[in-house]
């Protein structure tokens, strides 16, 4: 998968909403740039990401899929939050302003629900 080829992610930089990097970025900033430097440009923000690629299912998730889930500000049928699953069962995200980029388990990721998972490329 291209996404695993990505240059590496940037752990530790801050989460800021509305960001996209490479000093700060946000949840769907963080896709779009992995995504971009395997040459695929997937959509800006959460909300649009939720259409990119292909559905997919936790059952099936690959390295570079997108989990979308509500988040703080969005619900189960309007997700707000966006990570890419690492494989291992692992994702990385940008939690919140005021957070740090970082990987967590797939389990606690996906705890309050999923709204869709995204097969891209």
């Amino acid at each position: 998968r291209a996404a695993s080829a990505a240059p590496a992610l940037p752990r530790g930089t801050p989460s800021v909403w509305g960001a996209g990097g490479p000093a700060r970025t946000d949840c769907a900033g963080l896709r779009l740039r992995a995504w971009s430097a395997a040459g695929i440009q997937p959509d800006r923000t959460t909300r649009q990401q939720v259409t990119d690629g292909s559905g997919s299912s936790l059952t099936r998730v690959e390295p570079g899929d997108l989990i979308l889930i509500p988040g703080s500000d969005g619900s189960l049928a309007a997700p707000g939050h966006v990570g890419m699953y690492l494989g291992g069962g692992l994702v990385v995200h940008a939690p919140h302003t005021g957070d740090v980029v970082r990987v967590v388990t797939l389990s606690s990721y996906t705890a309050g629900g999923v709204s869709a998972v995204r097969h891209i490329g």
